[in-house]
């Protein structure tokens, strides 16, 4: 999704203020009728939710709290989501795994059962289709989950390859997983709520690690993953189970868990340095040039074999043109499309993501710049509304992560 959802909400978050909360509801929210619902909708409306369009559905941008605080909560306590618009599916078949590596970076054969990996789907030119956390359940299980904005292209492009693949004899199926809803628990008191629900030990789960359980009655898909920094899970639910799954989640953190929305969802993962497909990371960028090179598994990069292979081979020889960096600035915060110059003013790249961070209490950004003007201190201009303001380039993640790992 084009711009920053942070500033989606600030803007929501001013005029709502401002203006009699009936009318600007209809206002806003005018194209409700032809959005699609997850399973919580009238869970969040119940809540306080303000809910807008986001890649076809209707989603909280936020609650009753702020983004600001809602953000902070997150790092501090915890946070649960919806991420239901999300579209996970299963691959099956002995030949599962070579198919999807025709199609991923991710040396998919090489992950041990019960582990997953960020992963990026590519086109014949090497640039992104979408990024997706794959799963090996089990040799012949693959367990996904792409993008929203995303859904269609995407397994328009899988089925396509699954076509060819089993018209010369491969083994491989897949089912679209619409009837389980998603959801998202992220922040320090993710395990903790959590194992009040389950008699799975989580303590033994550590980050991206997968197991099909029982939590709160129903049998879920687990993940420890998230789109925050945090430690936390992503559940796949039966639908019918979801909205008890939510409330029990809420009521075990005796409040502490709150509810959160896209909002503060957008400035969590831009805190922690993740690219949001559609804004950072497009059919044009390849995962060299998007700072993914670690992804790319060593097997793949000796052997080749899926989309793209070649240019993305030839990147990591030589090095790719452009590249992707964080930055902090001052001034007003920098937005999608933004400007960046060199001292001298010559263009040298355009800012991707960027928004106030409401924990670290600075602006902070993503872009692309030329290489060789990406080291961290490299200083800069940044155009926002024709005005230059002084950047610079910083590490990412912004907010030091805390993925749950092996000591």
């Amino acid at each position: 999704m084009r711009g920053s959802l942070w500033h989606l909400g600030q803007s929501i978050t001013r005029r709502v203020a401002q203006a009699d909360k009936k009318v600007a509801a209809r206002r806003f929210f005018a194209s409700e009728a032809d959005l699609k619902k997850t399973v919580l909708y009238d869970f969040h409306v119940a809540h306080g939710g303000k809910m807008v369009p986001f890649a076809g559905w209707s989603m909280p941008i936020q609650y009753k709290d702020s983004i600001m605080d809602s953000t902070v909560n997150c790092r501090q306590n915890g946070s649960l989501f919806d991420v239901s618009h999300m579209c996970g599916l299963s691959l099956k078949g002995k030949d599962c795994v070579p198919f999807l590596e025709k199609l991923v970076i991710a040396d998919v054969a090489g992950l041990a059962p019960g582990t997953g990996t960020l992963t990026v789907f590519t086109n014949e030119k090497g640039g992104a289709i979408d990024d997706s956390v794959i799963t090996k359940v089990k040799d012949d299980h693959i367990y996904l989950v792409v993008n929203a904005g995303c859904r269609d292209k995407d397994l328009a492009h899988i089925e396509e390859h699954m076509k060819a693949f089993k018209s010369k004899g491969g083994d491989v199926s897949w089912h679209i997983h619409d009837e389980r809803s998603l959801l998202a628990l992220q922040g320090p008191l993710a395990a903790p709520v959590l194992q009040h629900l389950t008699k799975e030990d989580l303590s033994k789960l550590y980050f991206g690690e997968f197991r099909i359980m029982y939590i709160n009655g129903a049998l879920c898909f687990l993940t420890r993953t998230g789109y925050t920094g945090e430690d936390g899970f992503e559940i796949s639910v039966p639908s019918e189970n979801a909205v008890d799954l939510a409330k029990a989640i809420l009521e075990k953190s005796g409040g502490k868990v709150r509810l959160t929305g896209l909002g503060a969802r957008d400035s969590l993962r831009l805190e922690a340095g993740l690219c949001l497909y559609g804004n950072d990371m497009e059919q044009h960028i390849t995962p060299v040039e998007a700072g993914l090179t670690w992804a790319i598994g060593k097997r793949r990069r000796a052997e080749g074999g899926f989309l793209g292979a070649e240019v993305i081979l030839k990147q990591l020889e030589e090095g790719p043109s452009i590249r992707r960096v964080g930055f902090t600035s001052n001034g007003p915060p920098p937005r999608s499309h933004s400007e960046i110059q060199d001292e001298k003013g010559n263009n040298i790249g355009e800012i991707t993501s960027g928004g106030f961070s409401p924990c670290l209490k600075k602006n902070i950004a993503m872009g692309y710049v030329k290489s060789g003007l990406h080291k961290a201190g490299t200083k800069a201009k940044i155009l926002v509304r024709g005005k230059a303001y002084d950047g610079v380039v910083t590490k990412m993640p912004f907010v030091p992560t805390k993925y749950y790992k092996p000591s």
